[in-house]
């Protein structure tokens, strides 16, 4: 099969097979919709487990590249999800002693699921008993908070310490309740799981109350106490034990993975490499943008000061208002730039329908630089209802040199014209979607733009090359902190020191990197490139396919993990139980 064949060629044999799946995956995902219930976990797992049973009836030898490719992706998903079900499982046994009430609340909710009768007087009952026991929780993890806090200085003047008694009004030790000693990591996960258990019951309660009969009657006083409760142990595990009240100075809080739970993690991302080689690569990758961010600094005439000539870069941003007006602009300049290099094809439709947001504070929390959703770019700048120092810090962060970067990054020829296209000739993929296609694609545009000209400044340049090294940062830090390397604190001070970040958007990064991102999302866009600019290289060098389609078939095939991209459009042999083996990190530079 020639180069790139395949995805020229009909549809995949198994894409029938991978809807089927993907819509019963769907299905099953929104009926069981109580993420903490074992039920759920339960009937998850033999679902995948089922349909790894159907897969070994599959006649692999008599598929296509393109079906193998669908083949090794559907089983690599099963496996994967297996896995995190399993890490979820761990997580929530962790904590059961925090959370077990949440069985009778699961199972009250999946009777009315089934229609059956109310038993008042026993319903009523064992609302009354979870009142009961999550107070005593409640009190308990109180009194290990008083027990962990720093003791006040004894007075030596105190009569009632000198004679051993207890202060006024403090219980004695025989009826107190035992401290419950927690970490804001599991405290969070508990108070998640609480909330979520607390929601439950309110849509267990609101959808009888008034309609069954005697509910109310039985149900409302054990009902409004066992929520009060509730509420209140939520609050008290996430805003004092964890510290997350939702303001700027809450700490950050996040669970690394460990060592064995990343290998498996890079493994379903077919990748080949240790998290200890992926670290290496990152900082190899630091090394040469730095010694790049030199050489530019040099032509600012700040000698090899790097940092001082981010910090002129940084000055060069638009007045409060404008920052919309100068991302249509760079947008609008991208498309006609990626056309005139003839580097992707951009359809008429695409070119079209895209716009803008502005995010507000609270979203800056977690993305204080800009971000793609369903054709919007959603835009990072200062705002009045912002604080002073966090207005200048966001507005220098998104300069006029680093957001010639952003826009195309998110918008064409990046996230915009990536999912345009995918939703178009291979949507059943988007089952197996992975941030190292996703990102990946997005850098592997920046870097080309970079080699094709966009950068027509030292400054400009300085912007760029501040972006890709903090894509390699991300690397470093996260994995780092996944290993259990490196604290939340101390990624904040390396993305400070080593890149140069404002402080407000490195915590912002770090919030974002140790909870809603993701353990490996953060390494995608780095290593993600490097793997399609060593394919690229592959599949282009000596003139056997033009950029324009070696691009264009890479946005047909999906955004699947990249060695698999490779087997399909080289047209390369697949067994039925493929491993990541592609070491593409020779020819990555």
């Amino acid at each position: 099969m020639s180069i790139g064949a395949a995805v020229e060629s009909a549809e995949s044999p198994l894409a029938p097979l991978v809807r089927e799946y993907q819509a019963d995956s769907e299905s099953l995902h929104a009926f069981h919709n109580i993420r903490c219930a074992e039920s759920r976990l339960d009937r998850i797992e033999r679902f995948h487990r089922d349909w790894m049973s159907r897969l070994d009836a599959v006649a692999f030898d008599a598929l296509d590249a393109t079906g193998r490719v669908d083949y090794v992706l559907l089983r690599n998903d099963c496996e994967q999800s297996l896995a995190g079900l399993a890490l979820e499982r761990s997580r929530l046994n962790a904590i059961t002693n925090l959370v077990a009430f949440r069985g009778t609340i699961v199972d009250l909710e999946r009777a009315r699921w089934r229609a059956e009768p109310v038993d008042g007087p026993a319903a009523a009952s064992s609302l009354g008993a979870i009142a009961k026991d999550v107070k005593k929780l409640r009190e308990g993890v109180a009194a290990g908070l008083k027990a962990k806090a720093p003791k006040p200085a004894e007075s030596k003047t105190d009569p009632a310490a000198d004679k051993g008694a207890k202060p006024a009004g403090q219980a004695s030790p025989t009826n107190e309740t035992p401290p419950i000693a927690l970490e804001p990591a599991p405290a969070l996960r508990a108070a998640g799981v609480v909330a979520e258990a607390r929601a439950v019951l309110k849509r267990w309660y609101e959808a009888q109350s008034g309609y069954q009969p005697d509910f109310t009657w039985w149900m409302k006083t054990p009902y409004e106490e066992a929520g009060k409760e509730l509420d209140e142990f939520a609050k008290l595990l996430k805003e004092e034990v964890a510290g997350q009240k939702g303001k700027d100075e809450d700490p950050l809080v996040g669970e690394p993975l460990g060592a064995a739970a990343l290998a498996d993690a890079i493994r379903f991302e077919f990748l080949p490499q240790s998290a200890e080689e992926l670290i290496a690569i990152g900082e190899r990758e630091m090394a040469l943008c730095e010694a790049a961010l030199k050489a530019e600094a040099k032509a600012m005439k700040c000698g090899d000061d790097w940092k001082a000539a981010l910090a002129k870069v940084k000055a060069d941003h638009v007045p409060p208002g404008q920052q919309d007006a100068l991302v249509a602009a760079i947008g609008r300049e991208a498309i006609g730039f990626v056309k005139k290099k003839a580097f992707v094809t951009v359809p008429p439709l695409c070119e079209e329908t895209w716009r803008m947001t502005m995010l507000s504070p609270e979203a800056m929390r977690t993305v204080p630089y800009a971000a793609y959703s369903w054709q919007e770019m959603l835009v990072a700048f200062a705002r009045e209802d912002m604080k002073q120092e966090d207005k200048l810090m966001v507005m220098r962060g998104n300069n006029r040199h680093a957001t010639r970067l952003t826009t195309p990054h998110e918008l064409i020829p990046g996230h915009h014209l990536q999912i345009f296209q995918s939703a178009r000739h291979s949507p059943h993929r988007r089952a197996f979607s992975t941030a190292f296609f996703i990102e990946g694609w997005a850098l592997y545009c920046e870097r080309r733009l970079w080699d094709l000209g966009w950068a027509r400044t030292p400054e400009e340049r300085v912007g760029m090359l501040f972006w890709r090294l903090h894509r390699a940062a991300r690397v470093v830090v996260a994995l780092k902190f996944q290993l259990g390397q490196m604290k939340p604190d101390e990624m904040v001070t390396f993305l400070v020191d080593r890149v140069g970040h404002e402080k407000y958007g490195a915590t912002s990064e770090v919030r974002r990197f140790i909870g809603p991102m993701g353990a490996l999302q953060p390494v995608s866009y780095t290593i993600g490139s490097l793997q399609l600019l060593a394919l690229r290289t592959e599949m282009t060098g000596r003139g056997r396919m033009k950029e324009i389609d070696f691009n264009d078939a890479l946005l047909r095939a999906g955004p699947i993990p990249v060695e698999l991209l490779r087997a399909e459009l080289q047209g390369q042999p697949l067994s039925r139980d493929a491993k990541p083996s592609w070491r593409w990190e020779a020819a990555a530079r």
